[in-house]
């Protein structure tokens, strides 16, 4: 874990000088219900709408000369496609993303916004996987992986770093879990900074691999699950993100769609911030009353990118 930590706190350092610091946000209306602090780290308002900005960077700032030059290739569904899109913008780096057909369609224009080559795919016929190891043929391109890759992880690490510079230390941090990279990463920068604090993966019933995971010690997979919670559309955990979540994660939870709804809702309306299914687990996880929290919590928002109809739908629910 040391050396993981040693790698997040260059990733810290380096994100720094292009990264927006994103404000932490509190609810007054929420602390009292609660009975506690509850501190929002809001990666919504991060470049491309999400902290999968922080990886990328981190990643793709550590390629060689001859990797910038014959480009990239990744797969997602669409926040790391976005920011592999703008980081390659940034660093003049050619950028090809396998997307699935089903990702929201702002996640697909504004990965095309920023100059990459977009690849649509049928999930219900094959895999992202798969689709990229066709395009990739001679393996030119370097694979920037969503989430397990020590260089990614780092990079997602450094929001918790910044919560937790800021308001002090925490007795839970809860974060949301589709790869596990945003989460292993929480973890592990957590425990190094503020080790007595209890770290909470959640992530929705309708995709609970990591849950299943972590509990039976063996992995589990739910290839394309149902849920409106996109960012956690993985099929399972990664060979690096499974046992970092085993050693470091205190408990993983579980909420239903209607519960991440009504956490949307919350933010839009009791917070006036928009925040994507995805980025509203840790707070669907609170309200839910499935986690019993005291003291000061932070809360790792992780993003902000939504369809307008799903958005009104929600909404009007």
């Amino acid at each position: 874990m040391e050396s993981i930590f040693q790698e997040i706190k260059q990733a810290t350092k380096a994100i720094k000088k292009v990264a927006n610091k994103t404000p932490v946000l509190k609810s007054t209306y929420l602390d009292q219900q609660q009975n506690c602090e509850i501190y929002f780290k809001c990666e919504n308002f991060q470049k491309v709408g999400a902290f999968k900005f922080r990886g990328a960077f981190n990643a793709m700032r550590q390629l060689s000369p001859q990797q910038k030059q014959k480009g990239v290739i990744a797969y997602s569904s669409g926040n790391h496609a976005q920011a592999v899109a703008l980081v390659g913008q940034m660093l003049s780096i050619k950028t090809t993303l396998v997307m699935p057909s089903n990702a929201p369609k702002i996640k697909q224009q504004a990965t095309r916004d920023y100059g990459a080559k977009v690849v649509l795919f049928d999930p219900q016929k094959t895999s992202r996987e798969a689709v990229a190891a066709d395009l990739n043929g001679d393996q030119q391109l370097t694979l920037i992986k969503p989430f397990d890759d020590l260089r990614l992880i780092a990079g997602q690490a450094t929001a918790a770093v910044e919560l937790i510079e800021e308001v002090g230390e925490l007795d839970f941090i809860l974060a949301p879990c589709g790869g596990g990279g945003l989460l292993s990463g929480t973890a592990v920068a957590t425990k190094n900074t503020n080790p007595n604090c209890q770290v909470i993966g959640v992530e929705p019933k309708n995709a609970d691999d990591a849950t299943r995971s972590f509990y039976s010690g063996v992995l589990h997979s739910n290839p394309n699950p149902d849920t409106i919670a996109d960012g956690t559309r993985t099929t399972c955990l990664g060979e690096i993100t499974f046992p970092l979540i085993q050693q470091h994660v205190d408990q993983m939870i579980t909420v239903s769609e209607e519960q991440i709804k009504q956490a949307v809702r919350f933010f839009f309306y009791r917070m006036k911030i928009v925040v994507e299914p995805s980025g509203a687990l840790g707070l669907a996880a609170i309200l839910s009353g499935a986690l019993k929290i005291n003291g000061k919590v932070g809360v790792i928002v992780s993003g902000g990118n939504i369809d307008a109809s799903l958005m009104a739908d929600i909404l009007q629910g």
